[in-house]
C-alpha cells in the first residue's frame, strides 16, 4: 500500500497548500482553474471511452450501474458522510456546508475514478511497484490545490476514500488480477471515462447537475457484462 500512502499525503498537502495560498487568489481566477480543470477532466474521459471495443457494453453497465447506484443510494450516501465530516470538523452555515460536501464528493469521485487508480492500486499489491500510483498523486496533489483553493476544506477528506478503495484494491489485487483480463479493464477503463466526463460537466463546469455517484456501480458491471460476452461466445 505504500502507493496508496504516498498518494494520500498528496491530497492532504495540495489541499493545505490549496487552503494555505487560496485566499491570495481572485474569485474569478479560481473559477476560471475549476473550469480548466472542467475541460482537461472531460477530454481526459473521452480518451480514455475510446478505450472500448463495443460501445453497448459501457452502455449496458452504465445502465444497470445507475439502477444499482440508485437503488442503493449512493449518491445520497456520499453527500450523508461529507455532510458528517462537515459538522464533526469544519462547521459553518449552509452555504459553508454546501461547500464543503461539493469539495468532498467532488475531489472523491476524480481521484477514485481514473483507470490509474485500479492499475496502480494492482501493480502497488502484486509487486510492490507504486510508480504508477506516485505519478497519480503528483496530479492528484495539484489538482487538491486548484479545488481547495475554490472548493475548502472537504477535499482534504477526500483522502479518506481514497485510503480505502485504493487500499482494498492493493489487499486484494491477487484475486482480482487472476479475473480481470484486458478486454475486461479495456470495458472498465472506457466506463470510467464516461463518469469522468460527467464530473467535469456536473461537478466542475456546472452545466448540468448529474448525480455521478450513483453510476459507481457500473465500474463493476462492466468487467461482468465482458465475462458473461465471453463465456456465451464460447
Amino acid at each position: 500500500m505504500t502507493g496508496t500512502l504516498i498518494n494520500v499525503v498528496a491530497i492532504l498537502l495540495g489541499g493545505l497548500l490549496g487552503l494555505s495560498f487560496g485566499a491570495r487568489l481572485s474569485g474569478k481566477l479560481k473559477d476560471t482553474v475549476i473550469a480548466g480543470m472542467g475541460l482537461f477532466t472531460t477530454a481526459v474521459g473521452f480518451k480514455m471511452f475510446l478505450n472500448t471495443e463495443n460501445e453497448l457494453i459501457v452502455l449496458g453497465a452504465l445502465l444497470l450501474g445507475a439502477l444499482l447506484g440508485e437503488w442503493w443510494g449512493i449518491e445520497e450516501g456520499l453527500k450523508r458522510m461529507g455532510m458528517w465530516l462537515e459538522q464533526r470538523f469544519a462547521g459553518g452555515g449552509e452555504t459553508e456546508s454546501t461547500r464543503f460536501v461539493r469539495g468532498f464528493m467532488t475531489a472523491s469521485l476524480l481521484y477514485l475514478i481514473g483507470p490509474m487508480a485500479i492499475l496502480g492500486s494492482i501493480s502497488d499489491g502484486l509487486t510492490g511497484d507504486y510508480r504508477t500510483l506516485a505519478i497519480k498523486s503528483v496530479l492528484d496533489g495539484f489538482a487538491s490545490i486548484a479545488f481547495a483553493s475554490s472548493l475548502g476544506i472537504g477535499v482534504l477528506f477526500a483522502a479518506l476514500p481514497t485510503l480505502i478503495y485504493q487500499g482494498g484494491i492493493s489487499l486484494l489485487a491477487a484475486q482480482l488480477n487472476a479475473l480481470v483480463t484486458p478486454q475486461m479493464m479495456g470495458e472498465l477503463t472506457a466506463t470510467g471515462g464516461v463518469l469522468l466526463m460527467g464530473v467535469g460537466v456536473s461537478s466542475l463546469l456546472e452545466i448540468k447537475k448529474i448525480r455521478v455517484g450513483n453510476f459507481l456501480p457500473a465500474l463493476g458491471v462492466a468487467p461482468l457484462i465482458v465475462y458473461v460476452v465471453e463465456k456465451l461466445v464460447r
